[in-house]
């Protein structure tokens, strides 16, 4: 259902960002649990975006987005929670977070967008 594949590209460079902050985090800053928590949920933002690739409907494809969305949501709970337990610097914060901040941006237009396309076909 995607036709170019833009939030595919942010959210697989975002994941990979995750995955080396995780072992940034894990291993320089020794703490466990937020970074295990954060990579989870940001990994997942692109894994929800992959699957919709192959969504069996338009309906489909909108649930995978939306839960993508949701899990952009509490990848910044737990950014904004190394940054305020001063595990991670301000500097890296605030270059995740834009970067995040994007994919939100693009999750946002592309959804009701995409239920706009399904609304106009009834």
């Amino acid at each position: 259902m995607l036709r170019d594949n833009l939030i595919a590209d942010l959210t697989e460079n975002f994941a990979l960002r995750i995955i080396d902050m995780y072992r940034y985090i894990r291993n320089e800053k020794q703490e466990h649990v937020m970074s295990l928590q954060v990579y989870r949920s940001g990994t997942s933002i692109g894994a929800n975006v992959s699957e919709s690739k192959n969504a069996q409907s338009k309906a489909d494809f909108i649930n995978k987005l939306s839960i993508a969305l949701k899990e952009a949501g509490e990848t910044e709970y737990w950014l904004k929670l190394l940054f305020k337990s001063q595990t991670i610097s301000e500097k890296e914060y605030t270059s995740i977070q834009n970067d995040l901040n994007i994919i939100i941006g693009t999750l946002v237009k592309i959804i009701p967008k995409t239920k706009e396309n399904m609304d106009a076909e009834k």
